[in-house]
């Protein structure tokens, strides 16, 4: 499928430089452009390929100024890192869905199955579950009993969702990752542990998406939440009974534990910890490995560090720990002159 410079950026409402017809079928990135391909430039460091690259249109910013000629058809836009997330969207929608059930999949006689579904073959859909219309799951995905799955859902393989979890419209679960295992929860007894049913489940709201290998526990009772338009990267984990709230993010090997309370649009970078029974408040973000020992609910914060602490504090505080040698040759030093001073001093 092609597009013309002139629909793209009447799509994305950019301005045109260069020629509008000029077309394109593919995306590329501006370093590695080839004819026929669309690229984007929103960091300066890659500001150079512009003039080299290949690639028939690229996507800048209104505010880019240019040193140079360059040999594409450029399109201007408020955002181009913005505008090319558009534009890929508009893409993957463009694509043709799987539709059908496979003869090899299993769906239990209960189950019901929206219109223009796909269940992929050795796919297992246990009893009452409900799936909704346009949904796609994919080879070795496992729904258990009870589940419910909205719209337009798409489960990549081997995702398993536990029974009775709820999973909104425009989820997107990708490989690996476990709805609804049980809580980490035991209670040390004389002999060893007893582990502690977990009867409750997980709830997940519209448009979430969830990496590959992430774990969801389900709620000792009532419900873990992962609210609307949150994204989880691969590999993090969300313990019993925690709430996500809207729209927040979390990279690589975030782990919340249990009973966890964070607030909307915050951000966590990768292998951030955060203890149990924390209340986190809104717009909190924090940097990789931080380590959050407990609440911060205030909210619009940056902190850093662990125990984690206020980001331009925990720069400073860097400073003084690289120079920590240094300083303790220097007090060892000044120890040791006070101590000759006293022996002067004392014999006067």
């Amino acid at each position: 499928m092609e597009f013309t410079a002139k629909q793209i950026a009447e799509f994305i409402q950019g301005t045109i430089e260069g020629n509008e017809n000029t077309s394109v079928h593919t995306f590329a990135k501006i370093e590695e452009g080839v004819p026929g391909a669309i690229s984007f430039l929103s960091n300066p460091k890659y500001s150079h390929y512009l003039y080299d690259t290949q690639s028939s249109i690229v996507l800048i910013d209104k505010s880019f100024k240019l040193e140079k000629e360059t040999h594409a058809t450029l399109i201007r836009v408020d955002n181009a890192y913005e505008a090319v997330a558009k534009l890929l969207a508009l893409y993957e929608m463009s694509k043709p869905k799987k539709k059908g059930v496979d003869p090899l999949a299993y769906i239990a006689s209960t189950a019901q199955i929206g219109e223009d579904c796909y269940i992929a073959p050795f796919a297992y859909i246990g009893e009452n579950v409900h799936i909704g219309k346009g949904t796609q799951i994919y080879p070795h995905t496992t729904v258990y009993d009870n589940a419910t799955i909205g719209e337009d859902c798409l489960l990549y393989s081997g995702v398993s969702v536990y029974h009775d979890c709820k999973i909104g419209n425009r989820v997107i679960l990708h490989s690996g990752c476990v709805i609804g295992a049980d809580g980490f929860g035991f209670a040390p007894a004389a002999d060893g542990y007893d582990k502690i049913p977990q009867i409750g489940i997980v709830t997940i709201e519209d448009d979430v998406e969830i990496g590959a290998n992430t774990c969801i526990d389900r709620s000792t009772m009532g419900s873990t939440y992962v609210r609307k338009g949150v994204k989880l990267d691969n590999l993090v984990q969300i313990a019993h009974n925690v709430e996500v709230g809207e729209n927040t993010v979390m990279s690589a090997q975030v782990g919340v534990a249990g009973s966890t309370k964070i607030g909307q649009w915050c951000m966590f970078g990768g292998q951030v910890g955060i203890a149990g029974h924390a209340v986190i408040g809104d717009k909190v973000m924090s940097g990789a490995q931080a380590g959050i020992a407990g609440s911060i609910r205030k909210g619009h914060v940056t902190v850093q560090g662990s125990p984690a602490i206020d980001a331009k504090n925990f720069a400073r505080s860097s400073v003084v720990y690289k120079n920590l040698p240094e300083m303790y040759a220097d007090v060892n030093r000044m120890k040791k002159e006070i101590e000759e001073l006293k022996e002067v001093l004392n014999k006067k």
